[in-house]
């Protein structure tokens, strides 16, 4: 009798383990990778299942813009977040998704601050060696945008090739990740300067 219970232990213990490994087959299954129509990158869709980085509120780089009261919510899927984790360095097929919404405030019982409100919009920056010479690449899409090209170089690659602190990624806005970096000497302080450099 015990024997069979402990075959049967051992065979759900093979079972669970067996699931588990699917399971996390699924967290980097293609649906975290970028997919594509052409030369046109395809609008991910369960971003929100993914890992929160940071928000942000009426960010700006430009200091002559008016004062947005934007919010920027920033995802990546769980697999490049575990390699970021474990290395200081984003692996290839990496997504970061900076999803934009409206704020509102004095709303409901709300007297002071700021809540997200509608989407607006979203941008997407995607490492793909294999298809863009220069490994990033970044693309835009409205509140019912499927599909988007690429922006040209000028519009943002350029940006974070000369700001980010950790390659294309601006990990100086992203305080659980930057001591990562930090630690395995990947972090960029001069993206710190208060100047973006040219």
């Amino acid at each position: 009798m015990k024997k069979t219970l402990l075959v049967s232990a051992g065979f759900a213990l093979c079972l669970f383990l067996w699931f588990g490994a699917l399971h996390g087959q699924a967290r980097n299954s293609d649906s975290q990778k970028p997919q594509y129509s052409g030369k046109n990158l395809i609008r991910p869709e369960n971003y929100r299942e993914w890992i929160f980085l940071s928000s942000g509120l009426g960010m700006s780089y430009n200091a002559s813009a008016g004062g947005s009261e934007q919010f920027t919510n920033v995802f990546v899927p769980e697999w490049t977040y575990r390699q970021f984790l474990a290395s200081g360095k984003w692996p290839d097929k990496t997504m970061f998704v900076v999803e934009e919404r409206g704020s509102q405030s004095r709303a409901s019982i709300n007297k002071a601050g700021h809540f997200q409100a509608d989407f607006a919009g979203m941008g997407v920056e995607v490492k793909d060696e294999s298809r863009f010479p220069e490994k990033w690449a970044y693309f835009n899409f409205g509140a019912d945008t499927k599909i988007a090209e690429a922006n040209s170089k000028a519009a943002c690659w350029q940006c974070h090739d000369d700001n980010a602190a950790v390659e294309h990624t601006f990990v100086q806005f992203y305080p659980t990740l930057k001591p990562v970096a930090q630690k395995f000497g990947t972090y960029r302080a001069s993206a710190e300067d208060a100047s973006p450099q040219k």
